[in-house]
């Protein structure tokens, strides 16, 4: 899963992924302005803390998120309503955005002529990725247009079905409405996931604070909930600066700045949380004394290409997958005891994995 980190002109976003990668890329002008910075964060997960704990496991491995700071957007971003280029390109390999918006003063850092406004910039960020959806369907629509012309019967009837759609999808734009809150059929859908549509891809919207109005996290935060009407997938409001500071620390020296700041729990964990949870991904677990460790997966995930994730030869193999429920091994805290119980079940390749299950995969190759 790959986070684009994406906003205006400093708006902070390199040093948001500095601080949620833990990084060190220079923020004042990013490095190799058309090559993007990549990195990973491990995503905080109180489940394999407790499975650790209770296997006194060896090795904890905790899944993990790729996060992209995508290169600046193109001279006269914001004023063009539009997205074309190499900048389209780096918006449309990502799983989900992530944009940061300006809620910080800094005479020293550029960038604000028109005033400081986060929910000002939110909305100019999200206009421009359906503007750039409403470009494609267009372009899409006008092709469609040419080729019916010379097209045979046959042709004809498909042409029409998806021109309907994007006639449909581009209205729904046009009213406000992301692709991604749109309804489809199945077979929709699978056609819409060639076009690669910015809108059809989950948003968080995340201000970046000064230190100086940490305490207005919530308030800025239900601003934004409010003028963007769910038009995103998540809100957070953290200092990206401070989180930044501390993630250079060790965890010792973190937690005690934390505590005479009164800063309570790390914006940046809630930030990755919430990157999880708009791309719709789903952890499970394989736990034992030498590791545990967590893995994800897309919802709707079966048991063979679970086991796929695990190690090739695990899907190869296939036999079956013995599983049992987080919540349920935690009232039993041995497997022997989830078998004795019933809780510790059999399930085929076609299994849908759900989110906490413990997985042990049984293959042959």
């Amino acid at each position: 899963m790959d986070i684009g980190i994406v906003g205006l002109p400093s708006s902070g976003k390199t040093t948001m992924f500095n601080a949620v990668t833990r990084g060190s890329v220079a923020v004042a002008d990013h490095s190799g302005r058309g090559k993007p910075n990549v990195g990973v964060a491990k995503v905080p997960d109180p489940r394999l803390d407790k499975l650790v704990s209770i296997f006194s496991s060896k090795k904890r491995v905790a899944a993990e998120i790729k996060y992209v700071d995508v290169p600046p957007p193109p001279e006269g971003f914001g004023k063009t309503r539009g997205i074309s280029g190499e900048y389209l390109g780096h918006l449309q390999l990502v799983d989900v955005l992530m944009v940061v918006v300006r809620a910080f003063e800094d005479p020293a850092v550029t960038g604000a002529e028109d005033g400081i406004d986060p929910v000002r910039d939110a909305e100019l960020m999200l206009l421009e990725l359906a503007f750039a959806d409403i470009e494609l369907l267009d372009r899409r629509l006008s092709r469609l247009i040419e080729s019916a012309k010379g097209a045979r019967v046959q042709e004809r009837e498909g042409q029409a079905k998806e021109r309907a759609l994007l006639e449909r999808l581009k209205v729904g734009l046009e009213d406000g409405v992301p692709i991604r809150k749109q309804e489809f059929t199945e077979d929709e859908s699978r056609a819409l996931r060639g076009f690669n549509l910015l809108t059809d891809k989950p948003v968080i919207v995340v201000a970046n604070l000064g230190e100086d109005i940490l305490s207005e996290a919530v308030a800025t935060e239900e601003s934004l909930s409010a003028t963007l009407d769910g038009s995103q997938d998540g809100i957070a409001a953290i200092c990206g600066s401070l989180e930044m500071e501390l993630a250079s620390m060790s965890p010792e020296d973190e937690a005690e700045m934390r505590e005479a700041m009164e800063v309570e729990g790390s914006g940046l964990d809630r930030m990755i949380v919430l990157s999880y949870l708009a791309s719709d991904t789903i952890t499970f677990y394989t736990a034992a004394e030498v590791e545990a460790r967590a893995w994800a997966a897309d919802r709707g995930t079966e048991a063979s290409q679970a086991a796929g994730k695990i190690h090739t030869d695990l899907e190869r193999g296939f036999i079956r997958a013995e599983v049992v429920a987080y919540d349920e091994f935690l009232d039993c805290l041995t497997y022997a005891e989830a078998r004795r119980r019933g809780l510790y079940r059999n399930e085929g390749k076609t299994y849908v994995i759900k989110d906490g299950d413990m997985v042990n995969i049984l293959f042959n190759v």
